[in-house]
């Protein structure tokens, strides 16, 4: 089991950046695969952005391609969201998620449900 705490969050301008940062527990955590998710208020939790154990293969969502880059560092338990050209669009509350990678199927990397580790999320509003 693995536990997950966002952080890196805050009020950004339009155009501006921010990097979420999503700290692990546990020594295995290079075996979990990683997902950020955001809820705006009012709107269902959409997938953001995935990356496999090592790093290497990432995944993201038409909204934020271009703009958000998410990376591991194992060695730091450690997976980053870099975002870029924020706009009001992007105004949520995001969430890490993270799976066993025996668990996680890569061609649900979108979905919710292949994720079992949830952090309790971090506030990112942008002003226009």
């Amino acid at each position: 089991q693995v536990q997950l705490v966002e952080s890196g969050g805050g009020l950004v301008q339009a155009g501006g950046s921010l990097r979420l940062s999503c700290a692990a527990s546990g020594r295995t955590f290079s075996t979990y695969c990683v997902g950020w998710f955001r809820q705006a208020p009012g709107k269902e939790r959409e997938f953001v952005a995935a990356i496999n154990r090592s790093g290497i293969n990432t995944y993201y969502a038409d909204s934020v391609k271009g703009r958000f880059t998410i990376s591991r560092d194992n060695a730091k338990n450690t997976v980053y969201l870099q975002m870029n050209n924020l706009g009001p669009e992007d105004t949520a509350v995001y969430y890490c998620a993270a799976s066993e990678d025996s668990y996680w199927r890569r061609a649900y990397y979108y979905r919710g449900s292949e994720y079992k580790y949830w952090g309790q999320g971090t506030q990112v509003t942008v002003s226009s």
